[in-house]
């Protein structure tokens, strides 16, 4: 008689617990055990608990390959959701062997867990573990299916898979129900007091290992509610009409007020501080340098010369690198939508800035459209203040669409949902790479579900606030894919094709590219560890799927884009980990934290102009830049907006943080605390300059980065 030790790890988290039987077998090269129910004394499987039991075989099973986990009924109880973390079962000569789950088990089903060293199919060899890397995917590409939302789109989730399953197990969904409220004839759930009307279908019915925790989703309501019913309350969510006055506008969020959304309310009006947010606020992406002018922004020496002052002109400073182009042409062409009932209006401006001798970048010209003429004057810091301060607001509006849009939503979300439908696809449990990935596209799935379910859908928010709706969301975004960039998409490269690695206080460029060193170590020894060669690289069929499927799927096969769609050395797969690692986790953070910071002083990032743009300059007065401004209602739709998404919920797990051990080995369990180590320092770093900032910049602090698109 063989006597093997199995001690069961249940998630520490809410209603992690299950009143169901749970059943263990055993499968070595030897054989394998039989069924055997996992009971004691009390209750088995309580939330956080860490249980061991006996499994008892006639003789010894050799080497463990693999161990099945059963869950059936219990008595009459109903069925009910369990959290398996991790199984270690001792063999009776001692070896000690991990199991990582980190799963939920819904419904009563059974899982096969392989023993926690990563392999790659190169280092299976086993038929019985060939067939289960076969039959995993297979499973996960029938649960986890691709959909085309829009032309040009990438694709996305199809949820409609979940619903499938829910019907065919009648899987339970008692205890995580993401979202809870009244409802109205569509069937439709919201908020009490909040404006977005909420899918039922498209939040519950997801698989339960992309699904929100019952924390981090009433964390969300909590974020929501007292804002969302502040506002109802006051009467602002249906005020229509233009603003008062400028003031009116700081007791929007008097209860949410931050260092940084009072500094920006303070200092949005000076060029200044126009200029830092180009490098320091939520799309610190747009700059390049000009060695010449375009033609479309025919700016003469005389034009600019009071703003450079004497001993320099237009053409010097365009020698010496200080002439940079911030240019909208993606706005040109985009559709533009009713609010209220009434038009609104874009603008495709071209902004030109100037970095002076003092390091500060300030603007020096901006025209409103992509086509010079009488028509499209070119206004200066000369101009009166009210033109100046109109053009300069109109440029912001512009900032805040492609920010939305392309920067922020394209570029981080639906990329990275796009990342982790392929490794969940094509890349088994037991894989390296999907070991190394799975950490950051936590909730991505979810909370992009949410989002096209709330924001995304016909008459959502973006219909209820911005000047180009649903429809110019969806012709910039497929615009925005058309022409994005494995050097977009590559920081470093990024940086250098833009020309902007010497602009001084740059404070995303410098914390990027310390994290993104950090994050590229780290892969480096973790791939180092699991691909000895070039070859292993382009061996590994399963990889090889990967990076195809994202090719075609999130970048539609579009060669131009000069993304990879194969991987043959270790320095393409590393470079390539590292971007989607970086894009997954701080690219996000940056583009998505400060949101409400620079967003709740509505006149710095209007989301919808309601006049067009001024044609002729001397026009502008303080009513005429009210009139031109949203609406009450729509600023403060927008602004409850902003307060959501920069609240990241709780359940966090900041970048580096990697709670769920799908690592066994020392050697990337080595190569994870010293990528820790070195986040810590760059955030002390951090905080070290911070502390002579007039305004901290603390959204690339690794402490404050989510490992993935949560939110």
């Amino acid at each position: 008689m063989a006597l093997y030790r199995v001690c069961v790890t249940t998630g520490p988290y809410l209603m992690a617990g299950t009143l169901d039987n749970i059943f263990v077998t055993l499968v070595g090269t030897c054989g394998e055990s039989p069924k055997q129910r996992l009971d004691r004394m009390g209750r088995d499987f309580a939330s956080g608990s860490v249980q061991k039991y006996k499994v008892r075989c006639s003789e010894e099973l050799g080497e463990l390959l693999m161990l099945r986990l059963h869950k059936e009924r219990y008595a009459f109880f109903p069925q009910d959701s369990w959290y398996c973390s991790c199984i270690c079962v001792t063999a009776p000569d001692g070896t000690l062997s991990h199991f990582p789950c980190y799963q939920w088990m819904e419904g009563y089903c059974t899982i096969e867990l392989r023993p926690g060293t990563a392999r790659t199919i190169c280092q299976d060899s086993l038929p019985l573990l060939l067939d289960h890397r076969k039959r995993e995917l297979q499973a996960r590409q029938e649960c986890y299916r691709w959909k085309v939302y829009a032309p040009g789109f990438p694709r996305i989730i199809d949820v409609s898979s979940f619903e499938e399953m829910e019907s065919d197990k009648k899987f339970a969904l008692t205890k995580t129900a993401p979202c809870a409220g009244p409802g109205d004839s569509s069937g439709n759930r919201y908020l009490p007091g909040f404006p977005m009307k909420i899918d039922i279908p498209s939040l519950l019915h997801m698989e339960p290992n992309i699904r929100y925790s019952a924390t981090k989703t009433t964390s969300l309501l909590f974020n929501a509610i007292p804002a969302s019913l502040g506002m109802k309350l006051r009467g602002l969510l249906d005020r229509k009409g233009s603003w008062k006055k400028l003031d009116d506008i700081r007791n929007i969020m008097r209860c949410h007020k931050t260092l940084t959304s009072e500094y920006v309310r303070e200092h949005w009006c000076e060029d200044q501080f126009f200029g830092y947010q180009y490098l320091n606020g939520v799309n610190p992406v747009m700059l390049h340098c000009l060695s010449s002018l375009p033609s479309k922004l025919p700016i003469t020496s005389d034009m600019v010369a009071p703003s450079l002052g004497p001993g320099t002109c237009l053409q010097t400073e365009l020698e010496r690198g200080n002439i940079f182009l911030a240019d909208y042409w993606i706005l040109e062409e985009v559709p533009v939508h009713c609010i209220n009932g009434r038009p609104q209006y874009v603008a495709a401006p071209l902004c030109l800035l100037w970095l002076n001798p003092q390091g500060a970048l300030v603007p020096l010209a901006i025209q409103l459209c992509q086509t010079p003429g009488p028509d499209s004057p070119i206004f200066l810091p000369t101009d009166t203040d009210w033109d100046w301060l109109l053009a300069k607001t109109w440029v912001r509006n512009s900032e805040f669409l492609v920010h939305e849009n392309n920067t922020h939503f394209l570029c981080t979300h639906l990329l990275c949902e796009a990342f982790a439908m392929a490794t969940l696809r094509q890349l088994p449990l037991c894989h390296p790479i999907y070991k190394l990935l799975l950490p950051h596209t936590r909730y991505t799935l979810q909370v992009n579900t949410i989002a096209r379910a709330t924001l995304l859908n016909p008459e959502g928010l973006v219909d209820k606030v911005t000047s180009i709706g649903r429809q110019g969301l969806l012709y910039l975004m497929s615009t925005g894919l058309a022409h994005f960039t494995y050097t977009n998409f590559c920081l470093p490269d990024s940086l250098r094709a833009r020309g902007v690695l010497d602009i001084p206080n740059y404070h995303y460029r410098d914390d990027g590219l310390k994290i993104w060193a950090a994050i590229e170590s780290f892969v480096s020894e973790i791939v180092g560890y699991y691909y000895t060669s070039d070859a292993s690289v382009q061996q590994d069929s399963e990889l090889q799927a990967w990076v195809g499927e994202i090719f075609a799927q999130a970048f539609l096969g579009r060669e131009s884009s000069g993304f990879p769609r194969q991987l043959c050395t270790q320095g393409e797969l590393v470079k390539f980990l590292t971007a989607i690692i970086f894009n997954c986790s701080a690219q996000h953070a940056a583009v998505n934290s400060g949101q409400h910071d620079f967003g709740a002083w509505m006149p710095n990032a209007p989301s919808s102009m309601r006049q067009p743009p001024p044609q002729t300059k001397g026009t502008t007065t303080l009513k005429s830049f009210l009139d031109t401004l949203p609406e009450v209602n729509t600023t403060c739709n927008n602004i409850l907006l902003f307060w959501l998404v920069s609240q990241e919920p709780k359940d966090q797990r900041p970048l580096g943080t990697y709670p769920d051990k799908h690592f066994t080995e020392e050697a990337p369990r080595r190569s994870i605390a010293v990528f820790q180590n070195r986040l810590a320092q760059i955030s002390r770093d951090i905080r070290e300059r911070n502390r002579g900032l007039a305004l901290p910049y603390a959204y690339l602090d690794p402490p404050l980065i989510e490992n993935s698109v949560s939110i």
